[in-house]
């Protein structure tokens, strides 16, 4: 074979391998980035499911940096101290003030009068002394039959039957059943309404306990019962309370799922939605409204928001960008934050400093360091401290986020894309010291309702799950207003029966006219 076709034939398979060498070079590299992301995933999956879920931090952690973004390496000089004296009341105890508002029982053990002598001379003894010893005794709730035994009166007069034309029958006045023909009393209705929607418990769980205690009460007519007096009374505040939400200012939306296994032309594997609405820090009146709705589609915000007017802190979620121009939406500064931790989580800690994941959390750490500093001012003083010291802050770091370099679809540009698309919306919050950085307090409000969704797992009827807002609603905005949300729920089914639609204000969480067993002192 001649010589130099075999030397180009050796250099086109010289050739092919290094075309193929590039291949897999090209391979491996692309391999070790899906290999790098799938460890970081399983760090942070595995930090989701083990790790702290709070989302506190020490400002170690995070290098602070200075207003112009460069990172603040200027020794801070020890502060200057002075001895100072004074005196103040003794404290009591961890203990005493956890039971100074419970009621005492006092047992006295004393040694009998003939047992008193002094065992070496006989003489009588004296009391010295008490060693007191305190534990907490629990009373068990207890099930009674209560029987409304109404009187009815006749007149035996032949004169006045005569003048009549009839028997004259006088019947003495009783409290009105919640349920007629039912066995449900107010205080009955309120455990089960509190024990399910306050402590999470489902109601197979109740029916239980009740069975263990003697008493049979099924759980299709305890959910019976919670439905007609959400429906016939307790819908009246539930609508009221809506009323004065909407009025206000300032407020917070969220939503979440909910599984309604009945709902009419959808399978039972359909999510629905049960959608937040509560009070800003700075209302005087607390109020938490649930709404459930089959879709999330923007719709349902617009026509429960139709007449509200003002500032809506809200989540990243588009739909509450369409909203009427009315209503300023608030971005959450804690959301934009969570994309940077999301990445720094994945980072060891000796090697987190410098990298952008630690810089977009300083940057932001900032902001709520600030806020905690403002926390006193008024909302006029908040406005004009945002602006100052704030903002610049907030300029850097948007500022910092459009020039930073990332792939679209990796952790880092995922973090960068949602801060730059949400700009809009996290700058609002210097528009108004009322505003908030974050929409933590009404995620905060959702959460009973996803731990609870957590032990009874679904809704069977869309009445159902329109009962639940109601309990939830008034049960929350119950305890937002220092209120124990069973005795609040009883002193309602005992009032709403006989009370007109008049005089539906005074039964309102925040009314001075409430019973005082409603309230409750929380140290």
């Amino acid at each position: 074979m001649d010589t130099t076709i075999i030397v180009l034939e050796l250099q086109q398979q010289v050739a092919l391998l290094a075309a193929r060498v590039n291949e897999l070079l090209a391979q491996n590299a692309k391999q070790e980035i899906l290999i790098k992301h799938y460890e970081n995933q399983i760090l942070l999956l595995k930090r989701q499911k083990f790790g702290q879920s709070s989302e506190k931090y020490s400002t170690g952690d995070c290098h602070q940096l200075n207003f112009l973004g460069e990172p603040e390496n200027t020794p801070i000089p020890e502060p200057e101290t002075e001895d100072i004296t004074y005196s103040r009341k003794k404290r009591k105890g961890k203990r005493e003030e956890d039971l100074s508002g419970l009621p005492v029982e006092r047992i006295d053990h004393e040694l009998p009068e003939n047992g008193r002598g002094c065992p070496e001379c006989g003489e009588s003894m004296k009391d010295i002394g008490v060693d007191i010893r305190r534990e907490l005794k629990l009373i068990p709730a207890q099930v009674i039959v209560v029987e409304h035994a109404t009187h009815a009166y006749a007149c035996d007069n032949p004169v006045c039957e005569e003048n009549t034309g009839g028997v004259t029958i006088v019947k003495a006045e009783s409290p009105k059943p919640i349920i007629p023909g039912s066995l449900a009393s107010s205080s009955l209705v309120a455990h089960i309404a509190y024990q399910k929607y306050s402590n999470g418990l489902p109601l197979y769980r109740l029916e239980k306990g009740f069975q263990y205690d003697g008493v049979i009460i099924s759980r299709q007519t305890m959910s019976n019962w919670v439905m007609k007096c959400a429906e016939i009374y307790l819908l009246a505040i539930y609508l009221m309370l809506k009323t004065f939400l909407l009025k206000e200012s300032v407020l917070h939306a969220d939503e979440t799922t909910v599984q309604v296994l009945r709902e009419p032309g959808r399978d039972p594997q359909s999510k629905s939605y049960e959608w937040v609405y509560r009070t800003s820090g700075c209302c005087e009146n607390k109020i938490v409204i649930y709404d459930y709705q089959e879709t999330r589609k923007r719709e349902h915000p617009e026509e429960f928001l139709k007449d509200f007017k003002g500032f809506l802190h809200t989540d990243g979620y588009e739909v509450y960008h369409g909203l009427p121009p009315d209503i300023v939406i608030v971005g959450c500064w804690s959301h934009a934050r969570r994309y940077w931790e999301k990445i720094l989580k994945t980072i060891a800690k000796d090697k987190r400093k410098g990298t952008d994941a630690e810089r977009g959390v300083a940057y932001i750490n900032m902001l709520f360091d600030l806020e905690r500093e403002f926390k006193n001012l008024s909302p006029e003083e908040r406005y004009k401290a945002r602006l100052e010291k704030s903002k610049p802050i907030a300029d850097a770091f948007f500022a910092w986020a459009d020039k930073l370099s990332a792939l679209p679809k990796s952790p880092l540009g995922e973090a960068r894309h949602y801060a730059l698309s949400q700009q809009k919306y996290l700058e609002n919050v210097f528009l108004d010291g009322r505003t908030e950085l974050s929409n933590n307090r009404c995620e905060r409000s959702v959460k009973p309702f996803v731990m609870g969704r957590k032990n009874w797992l679904f809704s069977n009827t869309p009445d159902g799950a329109k009962a639940s807002s109601v309990m939830y609603s008034i049960i929350e905005t119950a305890k937002e207003n220092g209120l124990h949300p069973f005795h609040y729920l009883k002193f309602l089914l005992e009032t709403l029966p006989n009370t007109t639609t008049g005089n539906l204000e005074a039964l309102l969480p925040w009314s001075v006219s409430l019973p005082e067993v409603c309230r409750v002192t929380v140290k």
